[in-house]
């Protein structure tokens, strides 16, 4: 069986790269006759005054062949005598570096084009720089149109020299730099009669020869469960992907994250039993004895895996929103998907040269090291160590776009440094002495809609029907415990975070908690209800429209934002997203302070709270 080898080709914008493997795919005989066919009618009208245009046949969509660029990832399976090979052919664009990141990790080998006329640019740096992100070892730089510099070879030593300093900068490890014309078809797959300097392989020759790193090398055996196989109630397989090392029946395996242990008892491929599995299989694998295992969950044998709520990654940044810290998202790591939170943004990376820099935010296609807290025990694996428990991408909760990608740096010492005391007086035992149920009353809204009275009042019911409450107010605790935080959007986050946590302590103390939040962003509702528990939060949004608001401004703080002597202020320089699913919304114009809080005394009982 011939070896596999999965490649992405990339670079800045127009500097050749589907050209290079259309020339490839054609001058190695590798189409067949209606494809060469089509090529030839659509170069009539191709971008090349009728020559052959060798780009088309990657670029498949219209608006790629009408600009003339690639938008999308484009796959292309093809075999020579010698090796067979997957190409993804990624854009150059910056607004595209999405796309490219998605072919960079697809694959094992990087070939990066180089604009002979141009050098080295940004999005050249750019895009190495994500290749070795991804775990790319080898790279090929094809220093592409060295027709248009007369083949020479002072400037392609020249050009070499740079890349050689680039590999330093970036600590790429196998580096092969080979001049060629995409177009005119030197060194492509036949040496260059117009560059007999040049006496090492072709692009064709190196790639049918270079050896890979695959998951074969990686310590230990690993297979994330990707699903539970239960077609009757004899048989209970786990299925996934081998990411790394092989196993044999009869082998022991250990379960993770519980840690227990059990045999292979049969493994099947297909519908096929077989002997044992490696690295980049798909199998399923029954075990001797029945244990807990579900999607998620890793089988592994011979490796040290790490389970932690915290580590360190390298990210690159896709969303059109900044990151900042404080944001929480869905994080799938293999195939377990976990909440998780970005605690901190330690430095970004300046594509150019390499540095470090500080900034609270992190732009789209930048690159940053950040540190995150997930919600619970996760097992994971540094990048370096093994690939697929290393790597991770990060979903908008609300939109599921997928936000960003990153790798595995290291654990964050402190988290196995401090584990959750368990006491004998638990939070049930606190709210039996209460006699109640402890939950926490989340009032959102405009500044002047009414929440802190709203609250006040509904204490009062409270505490008149024999209930243990607290309410915390916005103000009230922007005096103390959030003194140090300011009104920017990462200020905002970081208050509704503390105060949810603080909540579920005091949900935990057995009490009732009210709180009173302008709170405008719904992520960061999200998270505060993931924090304090969904069967414990009722989200009440007081409804009162900005206008209203304005007419009562009973702190003065609208006449200051339409002064502009307050910046980032809700409603009118900063947003408010309207709750989309509040379990209850108050009106609260035209209507008594009573008849609104009845509401929501009425609703909190409908909710048996």
């Amino acid at each position: 069986m011939k070896k596999l080898l999965k490649f992405v080709t990339c670079g800045s914008v127009d500097d050749g790269k589907s050209t290079l493997i259309g020339h490839l795919l054609y001058d190695a005989k590798l189409l067949y006759a209606d494809q060469k066919q089509a090529l030839e009618l659509d170069s009539k009208i191709g971008s090349r005054d009728g020559k052959l245009d060798y780009s088309l046949l990657l670029d498949g969509l219209m608006a790629e062949r009408e600009q003339g660029i690639t938008i999308d990832v484009a796959y292309r399976y093809f075999s020579t005598d010698k090796r067979s090979f997957i190409v993804a052919d990624a854009p150059g664009h910056e607004e595209y570096t999405r796309n490219m990141a998605v072919g960079a990790s697809f694959a094992d080998l990087a070939v990066i084009l180089v604009d002979a006329t141009q050098g080295i640019l940004v999005q050249t740096r750019r895009h190495a720089s994500i290749c070795a992100m991804f775990g790319i070892r080898s790279f090929v730089f094809v220093l592409n149109k060295m027709d248009l510099i007369q083949y020479s070879q002072e400037k392609f030593e020249w050009l070499q020299a740079d890349i050689e300093s680039l590999k330093e900068e970036l600590r790429l490890n196998h580096v092969r730099c080979i001049p060629v014309s995409a177009t005119e078809g030197d060194n492509i797959v036949n040496p260059s009669k117009n560059m007999p300097w040049y006496k090492k392989e072709t692009l064709l020759e190196y790639l049918e020869k270079v050896e890979i790193e695959d998951g074969r090398n990686e310590e230990g055996f690993l297979m994330p469960v990707q699903r539970v196989c239960r077609p009757n109630h004899s048989f209970r397989g786990y299925q996934g992907t081998v990411t790394s090392g092989a196993i044999s029946v009869g082998d022991d395996v250990t379960i993770l994250p519980s840690g227990e242990r059990s045999q292979i008892q049969s493994l099947l491929c297909a519908t096929k039993s077989v002997n044992q599995v490696e690295a980049g299989q798909a199998v399923t694998i029954q075990l001797e004895k029945e244990v807990d295992v579900s999607r998620g969950c890793v089988l592994a044998r011979g490796t040290d895996l790490k389970q932690t709520k915290m580590f360190q990654a390298n990210v690159l940044w896709m969303d059109d929103h900044e990151l900042v810290q404080g944001r929480t998202f869905l994080m799938k790591i293999a195939t377990k998907t976990v909440s998780a939170t970005v605690m901190s943004i330690k430095y970004k990376i300046d594509v150019n040269t390499g540095s470090q820099l500080r900034g609270e935010s992190v732009l789209k296609n930048e690159i940053a090291v950040c540190e995150f807290a997930l919600a619970e025990n996760t097992v994971f694996s540094s990048f370096q160590e093994h690939k697929a428990l290393g790597r991770f991408i990060l979903i908008d909760r609300f939109t599921n776009m997928t936000s960003a990608c990153g790798v595995i740096n290291f654990a964050l010492r402190r988290s196995e440094n401090v584990t959750w005391q368990k006491l004998d007086i638990t939070r049930e035992v606190r709210a039996q002495k209460m006699q109640q149920k402890p939950f926490t009353l989340w009032f959102t809204g405009l500044s002047g809609s009414g929440k802190s009275t709203l609250a006040n009042e509904l204490e009062k019911a409270f505490s008149i029907d024999g209930k243990y409450t607290m309410l915390l107010d916005g103000d009230n605790v922007r005096m103390g415990l959030n003194k140090d935080l300011g009104f920017e959007e990462k200020d905002r986050i970081e208050n509704i975070r503390r105060v949810a946590e603080v909540s579920k302590l005091m949900n935990d103390a057995g009490l009732i908690v009210i709180t009173a939040f302008i709170s405008p962003y719904e992520m960061d509702r999200q998270n505060a209800k993931n924090i304090i528990g969904s069967e414990n939060f009722v989200e009440v949004y007081v409804d009162t429209s900005l206008e209203e608001c304005e007419r009562r401004d009973v702190k003065g703080l609208y006449k200051k934002a339409r002064n502009n002597q307050i910046p980032n202020f809700t409603g009118i320089t900063s947003p408010f997203e309207v709750p989309a699913q509040a379990d209850i919304v108050v009106h609260t114009e035209g209507r008594t302070v009573e008849a609104c809080v009845k509401q929501i005394i009425d609703g909190i009982q409908r909710r048996k709270m």
